[in-house]
């Protein structure tokens, strides 16, 4: 396939100081003078600078991108350093976007950073995404991927999508008002949402941080070459990087005739069902918070303490006197001949999303006196006791 028009119109002019910074990028053929002009007019808006936003913006402020974004209400936590390599120690507790800024500017001052400390949601998402070229999707959560979707294919721009579980990563470009006939969402490659409790987060599952530089380059480099309007995009093509075996896998990307057209923006969290009904619906009025849980264990009340985590993450830590069955083994029955029926079971997990799902089996299965931890082991470490280690 041909390369894309150029996204952006080049500046009039890069100072001396300028052409000295971007040198190496100045006698590359494809670039030169005009493509590095176009870099510094360029807009481009990160969303997330956590994993895959890290790598993303340092190299784009590195690369001279003129202006960036960033959309983040988060703080830094002491977990985030393994893979978010924009913060440091100094940072924790801190806002992300704040400490990327500073980071940008140790690394570039020439370029303008600004800052979107809210949370994105329907009602700002298109006024934030207005004044924007291009946007790089770092996200981690299906909900707000198909808020930046619906935005994008809304306002006919382009953006970058990037991935990260474990050891595999994704990358795509999407870009429905792309010249051609090329268009493409996300819903082409994702028409719905996985049900809930099928797809664990980075935090509940894990993701090796040096991932995050792979498919963070990707996505820096996407956003360059479809500003410069350079190379083959993305477009209509996925890759799938696989660390443990070191192997990248192009698939193929077509436009689904049957995907609905997206007319406007939609509830999200509805949409993607966060936590299913049945779990939902199990949890009310079923839930113990952390210090009621240890009232009643203080009191010698008879209870069967459930912990449905990975025995990776048992093997961090747990909650004393708890039962290690992984969530999978109650969902698939395998599990509920161990559960005694005389005596209250509680069941918990990391933050409270996989005990619900469990609890929601177990009611299935006639377990009528079954409670979840509200906030699990997070929740006991912060309101019970705060020497456990948490992660």
């Amino acid at each position: 396939m041909a390369s894309l028009p150029p996204l952006v119109e080049p500046a009039a002019e890069l100072s001396k100081d300028e052409v000295a910074r971007y040198s190496r990028h100045l006698i590359i053929p494809e670039v030169g003078m005009v493509g590095q002009k176009r870099l510094k007019n360029a807009k481009v808006l990160v969303i997330g600078a956590g994993g895959l936003g890290s790598p993303a913006l340092l190299y784009l402020a590195a690369a001279g991108v003129g202006t960036l974004g960033i959309v983040d209400f988060d703080v830094v936590d002491a977990s985030n350093l393994q893979r978010q390599v924009i913060h440091g120690v100094s940072d924790v507790d801190r806002a992300k976007a704040v400490s990327a800024q500073e980071s940008i500017a140790e690394i570039n001052p020439h370029v303008d950073v600004r800052l979107h400390q809210v949370r994105l949601e329907a009602d700002n998402v298109l006024e934030i995404f207005a004044d924007y070229d291009l946007v790089v999707d770092g996200t981690d959560n299906f909900a707000t991927r198909y808020l930046v979707n619906d935005a994008a294919v809304l306002l006919g721009k382009p953006y970058v999508w990037g991935s990260i579980y474990r050891f595999e990563g994704q990358a795509s470009v999407f870009w429905e008002a792309a010249p051609d006939g090329r268009g493409l969402n996300y819903r082409d490659l994702y028409p719905v949402a996985p049900p809930p409790g099928t797809v664990p987060s980075c935090a509940e599952g894990g993701v090796l941080g040096i991932l995050c530089a792979s498919i963070g380059s990707i996505m820096g480099t996407e956003a360059i070459k479809l500003i410069m309007g350079i190379g083959e995009p993305l477009l209509g093509r996925l890759v799938v990087y696989d660390a443990l075996d070191m192997t990248y896998r192009t698939i193929t990307l077509r436009k689904d005739p049957e995907a609905e057209r997206v007319t406007g923006l939609i509830d999200y969290e509805a949409f993607c069902g966060v936590v299913s009904d049945a779990a939902r619906s199990a949890a009310a009025g079923s839930t113990v918070t952390a210090p009621e849980l240890k009232a009643l264990m203080d009191a010698g009340t008879e209870l069967f303490l459930v912990d449905v985590r990975e025995p990776v993450e048992w093997d961090i830590v747990r909650i004393p006197g708890a039962t290690l069955i992984p969530k999978d083994r109650i969902l698939s029955g395998e599990a509920l001949a161990e559960l005694p029926r005389d005596r209250p079971v509680v069941l918990h997990c990391k933050s409270g999303a996989r005990s619900a799902e469990a609890l929601a089996a177990l009611r299935e299965a006639g377990f009528a006196d079954a409670r979840h931890l509200q906030g699990g082991v997070l929740a006991w470490a912060a309101q019970v006791d705060p020497s456990m280690p948490t992660y």
